[in-house]
């Protein structure tokens, strides 16, 4: 009787809290596994290709694939799986910045007060696609010049050629025209000439905007990657070409590459 009592931990009135790796249910982890690699997968994939991409067993992931698809969160056709409806309506329930706005709105609220400017943050919603989810402005030029939930024009914003410059020349031929819009007598035109210019956002690892988007706006963008490298989002600077193309210039690019930084470790 004492024996099973010392055996049993709730018994010994002694409060004991599982440790929270022993917490963690081994099959939900690699159900979103398989769920993740089905997402790279949009024309489907067999269950023997899913399990080696992800170094599973065969069984197991058919296991799994099979209960995933018994509550929508996975079809099946011709033995080939892909994502189902049910993560596709859980997806539409789901808001996607929320979390990402309250972690990064008080960087931006932090910059834009000791620096008296104009900040943003864009986020990434796949390779090419992108939109500003958060700003704050230490200013008066936000009241008049705002492009929260909005995105730029790849070759004539600093966010877009930060995004560019992610690609490679080839890529880029590929989506964009020879012949670019033109928004301002500045606006780079020549997809040569962007070419050039996207070598050198690559060197420098930041972006501008010389009125090109805006006559009189001026603009520059500080890549902000994951753990991995990959790009997640962009940091911005953005007001009148008269106040921020200064010898202020070079500060500025030092505080855009430290927000970048501090971006990256609260979305981490």
């Amino acid at each position: 009787m004492a024996t099973e009592q010392k055996a049993l931990p709730e018994d010994s009135g002694a409060e004991t809290t599982p440790e929270p790796f022993d917490l963690i249910n081994k099959s939900v982890v690699k159900a979103t596994v398989l769920l993740r690699e089905l997402g790279r997968h949009r024309g489907g994939i067999n269950v023997t290709e899913l399990a080696q991409s992800v170094k599973m067993s065969r069984p197991t992931a058919f296991r799994l694939l099979l209960s995933l698809e018994q509550t929508g969160f996975v079809e099946r056709e011709d033995n080939r799986y892909k994502l189902g409806w049910q993560l596709a309506h859980l997806g539409r329930l789901a808001d996607p910045y929320a979390g990402a706005v309250a972690r990064v709105q008080p960087v931006l609220d932090e910059y834009a007060g000791r620096l008296n400017e104009t900040f943003s943050f864009v986020i990434m919603r796949g390779d090419w696609d992108h939109e500003v989810i958060a700003e704050a402005s230490g200013s008066r030029y936000l009241a008049t010049q705002t492009y929260l939930g909005g995105t730029y024009p790849l070759h004539a914003s600093a966010t877009g050629k930060l995004i560019l410059a992610e690609h490679d020349d080839e890529e880029i031929k590929t989506t964009l025209p020879e012949k670019l819009e033109s928004f301002t007598a500045n606006t780079i035109t020549g997809r040569g000439a962007l070419l050039k210019e996207l070598r050198s956002v690559r060197e420098q690892g930041y972006a501008v905007t010389d009125e090109e988007l805006e006559v009189g706006l001026f603009a520059m963008g500080r890549a902000v990657r994951d753990t991995a490298g990959t790009l997640i989002g962009v940091f911005v600077i953005n007001g009148p070409v008269q106040r921020l193309k200064t010898e202020r210039l070079p500060d500025f690019e030092r505080e855009l590459r430290q927000g970048a930084e501090e971006v990256a470790k609260v979305l981490a």
